[in-house]
Order: C-alpha cells, then sequence, then structure tokens
C-alpha cells in the first residue's frame, strides 16, 4: 500500500470500517431487539410492525446520501460532514441503549441524518486520494481494498455484538456500536494530513441544478406527498410509514423520469441505461436486504442454534451462546398457536411477547428437555448468523476477482452490464436454496441446520459480488459529467426503495401457510429482474461501447 497507494487509504479504511461495525451491528440486532419480550429487555413489537420499522430504516439511511452528498460538494466540505454525520450515528447508536420508545425514534432519525453525511463523504474522499497521475491507475484496486475494510467491520461486530448483548445486555452491544463510530472519528482526525489534497469541494458546472433547485424540485415535493401518504385513511401498503415512504418517491421519481425526458440525444443513451440498472437493481436489495428481517426470524425461529459438548463450553467461554430454559408448560400453552401462526382473532402473527424458540424443535429434543424440565439450554447467538455474509465476502472477493481476471486475460471476460444480469440470476438460486430449506422444515415442523442459512449467503454473496461493486462503477463511467452527483442520488434511492420494499416482503412473511411460497415469490422477483436486464442488455452493452467502456 505504501507504494502503490496514497497513505490517506489507510486512515479511511479503518474509519470506514469502525463506521460500519456500528452501523452494521445495529443492522444485525435491530429486529431482534424490537422483537424480544420485554421481560428480557426488548421492546415487544409485533414481527409485522418490527419488519416495518427495520425497512423504513435501512430505506432512510440510503436516501438521506442523496441530500447528504450535495451538501457536502457546495456547502459543507467532506471533513465537516464526516465529522457532523459521525457524530449523529455515533451519538445515534448510544441513544438506542436507552430503553424508551420517544429516544428510540429519536436515535435513528439521528442514525438516518448522520449517515447521509458521512457515506458519501467518505467514498468522495477515497476517490478523490486517486486523483493524480501517481495512483490515478490504482482507483479500482483502492476501492476494493476499501470495500473490504467494510466487510471486516461488518463480520466482527456481530461477534462483539453477541458478547456484550450475553453479558450486559441489550443497551450494552447498542452503546458498543457507538463507541465504535467514535473510534472511526479519532482515527480519521489522526489522518487528516494525509487527506487534506482529497478535501476539495466540487465546482460548480454549468447546467448543475443547485441546492436550492433540488430542496424546492425534490425534497419539498417528496415532503408533501409523504405527507399526504401518511395521513391517508385505510392504508393502501399495509402500514402508515410504507404509504408515506412510497408517496415521498413519486416526486422523486418523476424527476428523474422528466430528467431522462428533457435530456440531449446523447445524454438521453447514458441516462436510460442508468435507470434500466437501477430499476433492475431496485429487485435485488428488495430481497438482499431480507438478511436483516427474514433470513433473521428464520436463524431465530427455524434454526437449531443449540451447542452442546465442546462447542458449548468453548463459547461460553467467551460468552458467544444465549440461555434459555425449557419450561414444559410454557411450550405447551404457545406450541399450537406458534405452527398456526395466528391470533385469537384469525390475524396471521407469531405470539408476541414471547420466546418461542422451543415450539417446533425435534421429538427427540423434546423428549430429552421434559425429562429435565427448566434445563438451561445454551444457543448461538442469532446475530452471528449476520456475520456469514461479510465472512463470505471476504472469503470470495479474490476468487471472484480471479476469474474475471483469468476471463479478461483471454479476452472473454464479461462487460460490466452482464456482470450486473449475471449477479441478478445467481442471488435468484439463493432463493431456491431457502425453498429446500422450508422443505426439510417440513413447513417450519422441526428446525433445520445452521448450514441452509450458510448456503444461502454464499450463493447470494456471488451474486452480491457481481452486481453491487459494479453499481457505483457504471454510474461514474456512464453518467454525464454536469450529472453525476444526481446520478449517484438516484442509485442510492434505488438502493432506498429496495430496502423499504424487503421490508415489506418480509412483513409478509405471516400471510404464507406454506413458507416455501415465501421464497417462491422472492424468486420469482429476481427472476423478473433478470429477465428484464437480459432484454435491455444488448442496448446496455451498446450504450458502453459508445463510450469506449467495458
Amino acid at each position: 500500500m505504501k507504494n502503490n497507494h496514497p497513505k490517506g487509504l489507510l486512515f479511511l479504511f479503518f474509519t470506514e470500517m469502525w463506521e460500519r461495525f456500528g452501523y452494521y451491528l445495529i443492522i444485525g440486532i435491530f429486529v431482534l431487539y424490537m422483537i424480544d419480550p420485554s421481560s428480557t429487555g426488548g421492546l415487544a413489537f409485533a414481527d409485522q410492525k418490527a419488519d416495518d420499522i427495520f425497512g423504513t430504516y435501512i430505506a432512510l439511511t440510503y436516501l438521506t446520501p442523496f441530500l447528504g452528498g450535495f451538501l457536502a460538494d457546495r456547502v459543507l466540505g467532506y471533513f465537516k460532514s464526516i465529522y457532523v454525520g459521525g457524530t449523529l450515528m455515533g451519538l445515534g447508536y448510544i441513544g438506542l441503549g436507552f430503553h424508551n420508545l420517544t429516544v428510540f425514534y429519536i436515535s435513528m432519525a439521528l442514525i438516518i441524518i448522520g449517515n447521509g453525511f458521512f457515506k458519501p463523504s467518505i467514498s468522495t474522499l477515497v476517490g478523490n486520494l486517486y486523483s493524480s497521475d501517481q495512483y490515478k491507475n490504482q482507483k479500482d484496486a483502492g476501492y476494493n481494498i476499501f470495500y473490504m475494510g467494510i466487510n471486516i467491520g461488518a463480520f466482527i461486530c456481530n461477534i462483539i455484538a453477541a458478547f456484550m448483548r450475553n453479558q450486559y445486555g441489550w443497551s450494552a452491544a447498542f452503546i458498543t456500536a457507538g463507541i465504535g463510530m467514535f473510534l472511526g472519528l479519532i482515527i480519521f482526525t489522526l489522518g487528516r494530513k494525509h487527506l487534506e489534497t482529497a478535501n476539495v469541494m466540487k465546482p460548480v458546472q454549468e447546467g448543475d441544478i443547485s441546492l436550492t433547485g433540488i430542496l424546492v424540485k425534490v425534497f419539498l415535493p417528496a415532503l408533501i406527498f409523504g405527507i399526504i401518504g401518511w395521513m391517508i385513511p385505510n392504508n393502501i401498503f399495509k402500514s402508515d410509514s410504507t404509504d408515506a415512504f412510497i408517496f415521498a418517491c413519486i416526486p422523486v421519481i418523476y424527476f428523474y423520469v422528466r430528467l431522462y425526458l428533457k435530456a440531449s440525444l446523447e445524454d438521453k443513451k447514458s441516462l436510460g441505461a442508468l435507470l434500466a440498472i437501477f430499476a433492475v437493481g431496485m429487485l435485488f436489495w428488495a430481497v438482499f436486504k431480507q438478511n436483516g428481517t427474514a433470513l433473521t426470524r428464520w436463524a431465530n425461529y427455524y434454526t437449531d442454534r443449540q451447542v452442546t459438548g465442546v462447542a458449548e463450553k468453548s463459547l461460553e467461554k467467551i460468552y458467544l451462546v444465549d440461555q434459555k430454559s425449557f419450561e414444559t408448560q410454557e411450550v405447551q400453552k404457545y406450541d399450537k398457536q406458534f405452527k398456526a401462526e395466528k391470533d385469537a382473532q384469525g390475524n396471521a402473527i407469531k405470539v408476541v411477547g414471547k420466546d418461542v424458540y422451543f415450539t417446533n424443535i425435534s421429538p427427540t429434543n423434546r423428549t430429552q428437555l421434559e425429562s429435565n424440565n427448566n434445563k438451561k439450554v445454551s444457543l448461538i447467538n442469532t446475530e452471528l448468523f449476520q456475520s456469514i455474509n461479510p465472512g463470505w465476502i471476504i472469503l470470495l472477493t479474490p476468487v471472484v476477482v480471479s476469474v474475471f481476471a483469468f476471463m479478461r486475460k483471454r479476452g472473454k471476460e464479461p462487460t460490466t452490464p452482464s456482470k450486473i444480469v449475471l449477479g441478478l440470476f445467481i442471488s435468484a438460486l439463493s432463493c431456491l436454496v431457502m425453498v429446500a430449506a422450508v422443505y426439510a422444515s417440513s413447513n417450519g415442523t422441526v428446525k433445520v441446520s445452521p448450514l441452509w442459512l450458510v448456503a444461502t449467503y454464499g450463493v447470494i454473496t456471488i451474486g452480491e459480488l457481481c452486481l453491487s461493486p459494479m453499481g457505483l462503477s457504471i454510474v461514474s463511467k456512464l453518467s454525464p459529467p454536469r450529472l453525476t452527483a444526481l446520478m449517484m442520488g438516484g442509485f442510492f434511492l434505488s438502493i432506498s426503495i429496495g430496502n423499504k420494499l424487503s421490508g415489506v416482503l418480509a412483513s409478509m412473511w405471516y400471510n404464507y401457510e406454506d413458507k416455501a411460497n415465501f421464497y417462491w415469490v422472492n424468486f420469482a422477483l429476481l427472476l423478473f429482474a433478470t429477465s428484464l436486464g437480459l432484454l435491455i442488455l444488448k442496448k446496455l452493452n451498446a450504450v458502453m461501447r459508445e463510450k469506449g467502456l467495458n
């Protein structure tokens, strides 16, 4: 790194690693905290409500960078934006540690706003470090190194979260995320002298839309539409927050469609290609981001997390196991209702505020536990499963990069759009793994091996590596220079809508009597996205060739 990359990259690497440590720590335990019984420190929310809140939260964290990036470019600069964003996020993480609903929602708002300032600014600094002739050819490699920092943070955070939750409770886990964020800011401060040359605000170019124009033409109408969506009686999309979000997106989507329609013929080809990619990518994120909802639910309720023997003793020493009591009467009380997954009024829902882990264990395990009622059982913490995806990324990134490098040498490397379509198809296959898991569990009647989740995450990670890194790359390649910031905003908007849709889809889990159908729907969505990608692939490749790009 010393010879091939600027010194500032190392400091940005560790700053982002600790920032993502905090962000993904929250992602890993957010739903678990909301649905946990109040007797053990949780909020005792219904699963559907937790999914809705989670979907809204991750949607908004990817929507605010649209405005935050503009403020960083034109008003604050990247250093100030990182300090403002990081501080707000750190305070928000710590605030979640207070068991108070008002503070809970205020803390979410702080994180959402803070991420809007932080995320686009630090990514821009990475690119700016490579603007000189000395380093410009190493930009892609620099972003790969930076991306590894993100996933190292995402990998270790859940291990530490499990330790803190088991040893000290939910509050300690949230506060740990805040400490990680502030540690990242300290590292950033130590490296400032190596980053000064990258803190260059973007000059205003002819044809650029002003910050005032963005506020008046995009955000004000979005706010008004959002309020209308919230106030509409009888929810259209199942909840007020979902209605508000979908309605708020209408003026923003209209803005981008109008931008395309008014563009010159030359710009229209590039903008059309990007909007098409945003549309298919949105469906990817709608499925992928269920790692914090539907897949976490599968890990929590339908995966055999019990550890015994040497594994139990080893994990207990570092407190990565949760202790639960098997109480025969309580299990029998909720057993029938859990399997039916409907309440007394016929509404599809899990038992709220009760621990129902033992309701679908195997007959053999149940017999053993009933013979020793109230026995403490050691379970792997659910949030540890959130480390599987970043773990796979760390392992598979060199493999995927090597495969494409091998193909490049032989002149057979897929184009960037082709990689995106391939990523969509591979991601669709991960849904089939979960279909098989449902059949193996006899539709949730018996818990199944954790290896089903390991395999699912392994497949979708390959899809992610083909698709996700290509997104920002293709935006930077195809965007007309004066519209790059706007199209980056459009990219984040597509992720934001996809994230919200992930919460909407996950909240429908209890509407499916046959759980395999839930994953068949996800498979169909990604197969539909793949089909759309194939339909436009020829045109996308043609646009890339016209630009002299791969």
